[in-house]
């Protein structure tokens, strides 16, 4: 499993576009689909979270190689879907995350600069 992915979360519904925003949902779920099964992806996994007082609504993760994940965020069709969602939900997100060995990557980048300030 990739240890790299996007994080692509977002917060409520703009009101008044809750059946619209369950359009593009279905649709963001096909366009991801689509990209798994042409390989740019290895996987995706959507969230909802409960209400909790905060502004984040829900979230998906993207798991992937990084190279195909910075060609896909760059591309047209991801702008045209982030735009979709970005019309229909408040405070929408996206963001590199890091696991497994990329985890320990930016750990260890982490390290040495806490180590350089340290000895300064």
């Amino acid at each position: 499993m990739a240890d790299e992915a996007l994080f692509v979360g977002w917060g409520p519904v703009v009101r008044g576009r809750e059946q619209v925003a369950l359009d593009v949902f279905q649709e963001t779920l096909e366009f991801w689909g689509q990209q798994q099964r042409d390989g740019q992806i290895e996987g995706f996994e959507p969230f909802l979270l409960q209400p909790h007082g905060g502004g984040l609504g829900g979230f998906m993760l993207i798991r992937g190689q990084r190279a195909k994940l910075d060609e896909l965020s760059a591309s047209e069709p991801f702008t045209r879907v982030l735009a979709r969602a970005g019309m229909v939900v408040e405070e929408l997100g996206v963001v590199r995350a890091y696991g497994g060995e990329a985890l320990g990557r930016q750990m260890a980048a982490f390290q040495a600069a806490s180590n350089d300030l340290a000895a300064a």
